[in-house]
């Protein structure tokens, strides 16, 4: 595996709908303007991308699109991850042969399993592909957390478990990871506000919502960071912080999808049931914070 490549911002792309069907043609535009704006990557599938309300099939051609897009510039990480293992299985099999180039699993979500069972789980996914695959730790979302010691387990019985998204509100356990592992475990950051704080302790970029809206500088932090320019690299992090805490207004991506549609990159910021539309007052609070930031 060269992994080598897999490293600083990631951006989860939104999935732009037109009404009730997924705009595959946009979509395939918003993927071109994250190569052309500086992502050092694509992130197909991600939370940010309403992964739940699609079917296997919209995911897979979600991925088919962005493999085919990008066209080797970057690299492809596809989010494979379901509650249920066939599906994770089905969604697995297919950017393996499609030609991604890494894999993101969620933790299982709603059953919340024991230990011994994520480790089992991660071990028959990656066992299914050659591809090197990350963990995606986002208990907020899952109701499960992963363990030091069973991320030890999975690595020891499945080579190609290369790191993690972690998506949790704790620096310490980044740096028991990095500790554990060395350098060359990936860990990317999953929540925007500990961005610049996770990398400096060590994690080798961010899968940021927060790109959506602004590629460039995102990428720009992160190359700051790669060439141990630190004191550029926070200003860029508190250059963008207000635009970070925003994506939590409300359940991402509902603040991400009206910025980006009051900025002129999507035309609307449609989304499935039960995800909703942004309300008035939250309208109002995002476009201050889009003003604030000179962006309208």
């Amino acid at each position: 595996m060269n992994i080598d490549r897999i490293k600083g911002s990631i951006p989860p792309v939104i999935t732009p709908f037109r009404g009730n069907d997924v705009d595959y043609d946009a979509y395939a535009v918003l993927i071109e303007r994250q190569v052309s704006q500086g992502s050092h990557g694509v992130l197909v599938n991600g939370t940010t991308a309403e992964p739940s309300t699609l079917t296997l099939d919209e995911r897979n051609r979600l991925v088919k699109i962005a493999i085919e897009v990008v066209n080797k510039r970057v690299p492809v990480v596809a989010a494979t991850g379901s509650q249920s293992l066939a599906d994770t299985l089905v969604l697995t099999d297919y950017a393996s042969k499609a030609g991604a180039d890494s894999l993101l699993v969620v933790t299982p979500y709603y059953i919340r399993p024991p230990q011994r069972g994520l480790v089992a789980y991660y071990n028959e996914v990656c066992r299914r592909t050659d591809l090197p695959v990350m963990i995606y730790h986002i208990p907020g979302r899952t109701a499960i957390s992963v363990t030091l010691e069973t991320v030890a387990q999975i690595r020891d019985q499945s080579p190609n478990m290369i790191g993690i998204k972690h998506a949790v509100n704790d620096l310490g356990f980044c740096s028991d990871l990095l500790k554990e592992f060395g350098e060359d475990f990936r860990i990317f950051v999953g929540l925007e506000e500990l961005s610049f704080p996770m990398m400096a302790v060590g994690a080798c970029g961010l899968m940021n919502a927060v790109s959506n809206l602004m590629p460039g500088p995102v990428a720009e932090m992160c190359e700051r960071v790669f060439d141990n320019d630190l004191a550029g690299a926070k200003k860029i992090h508190y250059d963008l912080f207000e635009l970070n805490k925003s994506v939590f207004f409300d359940t991402n991506p509902i603040a991400i999808k009206y910025m980006m549609k009051r900025m002129g990159i999507i035309p609307d910021n449609s989304h499935r049931l039960p995800m909703v539309p942004a309300t008035p007052e939250l309208e109002k609070r995002l476009d201050k914070v889009l003003l604030d930031a000179g962006l309208i």
